[in-house]
């Protein structure tokens, strides 16, 4: 019997059993090994405040609609970092260019589920490079949205640069900025997190908490302010924040999932009187000045080549893996004591 993860309701979690299905004609059949829980977007499915569950995303108009919610409880299967072993292909796909085998660990999407069915297309060239373990292939997703708000970015070498929230995609996004060629001051009002950001490159540290961060980033820039702010966290204070610690004509990056309205957020501050740039970063596509050259599945892949290589760490990262059965802790943790954890796996 198959186990998929599902919320029953606002912070209820149930592992429910499913049944077997054939394998569809044009798809892959995958038993999973970890999953990924995003602090992120999956929390906001958790805790009920998620748009979706409320209005309705109008893909045509590219709108949200009132009216009626987009997704309703139970909410089955979320979980977008999953690694697993190829157990099944379909017939007609077998011997295709690029396409994985049975035994083949791959990464791909597929839900908190013991046993995904993928479309073939989103499998193509999705085997674990060599050398890499099967946790690390769980970042692919996570280290895509950092690399794609580094892009958004648009650094250069030597520029200050503040990233504002020191969780899983805040340090990869500091470590992938450091790469370009930046100075990185990490933000965060968790200390244990800034310690861990100064290891994953951050030249300079802020409490967002006990420091004045927008005073201090310029003190330490000649008066100038940031050059980019990348806005990684969520929050509408910190976007705040961000906006206020970036030069005359700068940018801001918020690439946070923003829930409800903009409390603690106010455009006729600095962003209005500094002419900054806000720009938004969302995993859905690249920059658009970049789309020509620049896809979702090559971030994904890249991110995973920069591990492979080592010039990104991954492992340290995963600070928790959790059985599977017991799903409802592992969001209890993220949720309640976010101090505590890191990335999150559970392990089916």
């Amino acid at each position: 019997m198959e186990r998929v993860v599902q919320f029953t309701g606002p912070r209820q979690v149930e592992v429910v059993p499913a049944e077997p299905v054939p394998l569809p004609p044009g798809h892959l059949r995958v038993r999973t090994r970890y999953s990924g829980i995003s602090a992120g977007t999956e929390l906001t499915a958790y805790r009920g405040t998620n748009p979706y569950l409320t209005r309705t995303w109008d893909a045509g108009a590219r709108l949200f609609r009132d009216g009626g919610p987009g997704i309703a409880y139970p909410v089955a299967g979320w979980g977008y970092s999953e690694v697993g072993e190829v157990v099944e292909v379909s017939p007609e796909l077998k011997g295709a260019p690029g396409m994985p085998e049975p035994g083949d660990l791959v990464w791909g999407i597929w839900g908190h589920r013991s046993e995904g069915l993928v479309p073939a297309e989103r499998m193509a060239g999705h085997r674990l490079p060599d050398g890499l373990s099967p946790l690390a292939g769980a970042f692919a997703r996570v280290g895509a949205i950092a690399y794609n708000a580094v892009l958004a970015g648009d650094l250069h070498l030597g520029e200050d640069v503040a990233v504002f929230g020191q969780g899983v995609i805040g340090l990869l996004t500091t470590r992938l900025a450091q790469l370009s060629g930046a100075r990185v001051t990490a933000v965060d009002a968790l200390d244990a997190r800034l310690a861990v950001a100064v290891r994953y490159g951050a030249s300079h540290t802020l409490n967002a908490r006990t420091e004045a961060v927008a005073e201090r980033i310029r003190e330490a820039t000649a008066g100038q302010g940031a050059d980019v702010a990348i806005e990684i966290s969520g929050a509408y204070p910190a976007l705040h924040e961000a906006l206020r610690s970036v030069t005359v004509g700068g940018r801001v990056v918020a690439s946070g999932f923003y829930q409800g309205d903009g409390a603690g957020l106010r455009l006729g501050d600095e962003f209005h009187h500094n002419r900054v740039q806000l720009v938004s970063s969302q995993i859905g596509g690249v920059p658009p000045q970049l789309a020509g050259r620049w896809s979702v599945e090559r971030l994904q892949r890249t991110f995973l080549r920069l591990v492979a290589d080592g010039l990104v760490d991954v492992a340290s990262l995963v600070s928790h893996v959790v059985p599977a059965a017991d799903a409802a802790e592992a969001y209890v943790l993220l949720d309640e004591r976010p101090a505590d954890a890191l990335q999150v796996v559970l392990e089916f």
